[in-house]
């Protein structure tokens, strides 16, 4: 029943294998299967780990193993606990839900008939796997990713494992009882983290797999994860200022126009994007000759005035494209189960390249270095990243790791690879790519990450604070929003311009300051009255600083010269980012594990752990609480000093923010 072997505590029993061994500092990884083997996927367990002795113990009771401070306990039916060891004994971290008569570790309700492990076979082969643990009352839960909701705490909450426009799926969870847990597996399924019970289920998995960490702080266990999952380089510093978007730049002397103006009125761009359909059909990737003329001299022009070009790129292949045939016949498209090959119909008819391919990332970057590298480009704006599907139907596509059930939340994750793994194959360096969507590990690969078309509504900002704070709990570092929402602003509005101004200025103290958005009216005719091409598609009225009137533009150039001033400071926040995982939008909680309030505190984040930024939230709102923290706070306008550890109530007119340094 209970073996030792190869450093690993082994439990078979019923036609289970279960099997745990040390993974990293403090850290354990579960694995289960039914079947006579495990896969060999390490999935997000991608990086190298150092050897560290466990320590096991075997009895007919059940069995221990042990990696530094976190101790596991199989029961003699096979029932999992996770404990923390301190000094003061060991501290029950999370324990298996189990309620059958089978062995003594259940508690009431035997007769239920529920295990803790529960693998139902799915016809054609592999399960449909259920995990399940107990709640505890008094546990707080953050990370996994990004969700359209307001909650920073995700305790109460059922999320759905699959991505989509806006909703990115990281499966790990940092607890406030003190340990981090990785949900190891691609697969499309949910998590509950109910009152009464905490369920993983995966809709179509070959195995259970799962990482889970012990540490004294929120520090300690986002270091122990990104050891283990991988971390994000160093942002380079010439790109932490301004990024100007818009939906869409649609010929080089658009970009061009905007770029030269921002130059005379001595506002530094650090990147200027170019849009989608710059091409003449979705899965050609590369730019429409007939208004990109002279792509190289543009970059030329940009590159003089210190200003990087990013340029979108998308995973969708129009049947009609020069590349459809050659995808398909060596099969480097995504396929589907059954009815049309078609998986994708916004503005053609289209398949999706299979990122989970290595052929097929190969062929991607190929194309794009020929046709964009080679001008000048610099950056890749890898959007659609999810992918974006007409009908979320996961069980009706195919990739080349399996069926998309099984694994398709890994796609967008092997979407950045294949640009950062060419991109350092060719030999450039601080790659830096700007995606929709992302998974465990994903920070590796140069990823900025953004959350979406959403709405221009304060309803939008609001969840965007809970976004980016449980982002970088996730380890993601990078991460943005469009400044103003992408769909639905009209820049005629006052409404939508004091939005737009609140907006900017919480983006000053996110980790990327961008610029974007699908702005309204849509009254400019397009350049083309084909059905195909770069000039045919609408384009959004002006998003520059200067399309909102004389009022808004000075408040948004102060913000970008507030955010140029803090350029040095940003940097030092990315490298630490990159040494141990450490968010650059931080929650309270994180710099003040020990102040209880710090976890409560959902609408205030620390910016580094230096600035503690409380952004306005809701509209006509001029002054807000705010609580400071133990310690002495400046409020960086007016240099005013306040004791922390109390709440306060701090100006914010039309023109700023509440934003306070830590003294001490």
């Amino acid at each position: 029943m209970f073996e030792s072997k190869d450093n690993a505590l082994i439990y078979s029993k019923n036609g289970e294998t279960l099997r745990i061994e040390p993974w990293g500092n403090n850290s354990l990884r579960v694995r289960s299967t039914m079947d006579g083997s495990f896969t060999g996927n390490n999935w997000a367990l991608s990086e190298s780990v150092p050897h560290l002795k466990a320590d096991i113990n075997l009895s007919d009771e059940g069995a221990t193993i042990v990696n530094g401070n976190i101790k596991a306990v199989v029961s003699a039916n096979g029932v999992l606990s996770f404990y923390k060891k301190t000094g003061e004994g060991d501290k029950l971290l999370i324990d298996e839900y189990y309620r059958s008569y089978d062995g003594k570790a259940s508690r009431e309700s035997v007769s239920l008939k529920i295990v803790s492990r529960d693998f139902k076979g799915v016809i054609g082969g592999a399960y449909s796997l259920t995990v399940r643990f107990n709640a505890n009352d008094d546990e707080k839960i953050y990370g996994m990713g990004q969700y359209q909701m307001p909650y920073l705490d995700l305790k109460g909450c059922t999320l759905e494992l699959s991505q989509r426009n806006s909703q990115v799926s990281i499966p790990f969870a940092l607890s406030s009882l003190g340990y981090g847990f990785l949900w190891n597996n691609p697969a499309v399924g949910k998590v509950s983290f109910a009152k009464n019970l905490t369920e993983w289920h995966a809709r179509c998995s070959d195995e259970m797999d799962y990482w889970i960490s012990a540490g004294d702080t929120p520090k300690d266990i986002l270091n122990n994860y990104t050891a283990v999952t991988g971390r994000a380089p160093v942002m380079p510093k010439d790109l932490l200022g301004f990024w100007q978007c818009k939906l869409r730049y649609r010929t080089q002397d658009e970009v061009l126009t905007v770029a030269r103006k921002y130059k005379e009125l001595g506002i530094h761009l650090d990147v200027i994007v170019i849009d989608f359909f710059h091409w003449v059909r979705q899965g050609e990737w590369g730019f429409d000759s007939d208004y990109w003329r002279d792509p190289k001299a543009m970059c030329d022009e940009l590159h003089a005035m210190g200003t990087k070009v990013m340029v979108s790129v998308w995973p969708s292949v129009d049947m009609k494209s020069s590349h459809f045939a050659e995808l398909a016949e060596k099969g480097l498209l995504v396929r589907t189960e059954r009815g049309t090959p078609q998986t994708y119909n916004w503005n053609g008819d289209c398949s999706t390249f299979d990122a989970t391919n290595p052929k097929a990332r190969e062929f991607i970057y190929k194309v794009c270095r020929d046709s964009y590298i080679k001008y000048g480009i610099d950056m890749f704006w890898l959007d659609n990243a999810e992918p974006d599907l007409t009908v979320y139907d996961f069980d009706n596509y195919r990739y080349s790791l399996g069926s998309a059930l099984k694994v398709s939340n890994i796609y967008p994750k092997c979407y950045a690879q294949a640009f950062f793994d060419g991109m350092k194959a060719d030999g450039k360096k601080d790659i830096v790519n700007l995606l929709r969507c992302a998974w465990a590990g994903s920070q590796k690969y140069g990823t900025v990450l953004w959350n979406g078309d959403i709405q221009s509504t304060f309803e939008c900002l609001r969840d965007s604070v809970a976004q980016g704070i449980n982002m970088g709990l996730s380890g993601i570092p990078w991460w943005n929003t469009d400044i103003g929402g992408f769909m639905w602003g009209n820049i005629h509005d006052e409404k939508f311009r004091h939005l737009l101004i609140r907006w900017s200025e919480f983006a000053v103290f996110t980790p990327i300051m961008r610029l974007h958005g699908d702005r309204e009216p849509h009254d400019i005719p397009p350049l083309s009255t084909n059905d195909f091409g770069g000039g045919y598609l609408f384009t959004g009225a002006d998003n520059e600083i200067w399309s909102y009137g004389d009022e808004v533009f000075e408040i948004l150039k102060a913000q970008i010269a507030l955010r140029e001033s803090m350029r040095d400071y940003i940097y030092e926040a990315m490298q630490e980012a990159s040494e141990n995982g450490s968010p650059v939008m931080r929650a309270l909680f994180y710099e003040f594990p020990d102040d209880e309030k710090a976890w409560e505190i959902k609408d205030e984040y620390l910016f580094g752990s230096k600035y503690l930024v409380a952004p306005i939230l809701t509209a006509d709102t001029y002054s807000r609480k705010v609580y400071l923290p133990r310690g002495k706070w400046q409020d960086i306008r007016t240099n005013e000093v306040f004791d922390g550890g109390k709440d306060i109530i701090a100006d914010a007119p039309i023109t700023s923010i509440p934003v306070f340094r830590k003294l001490s």
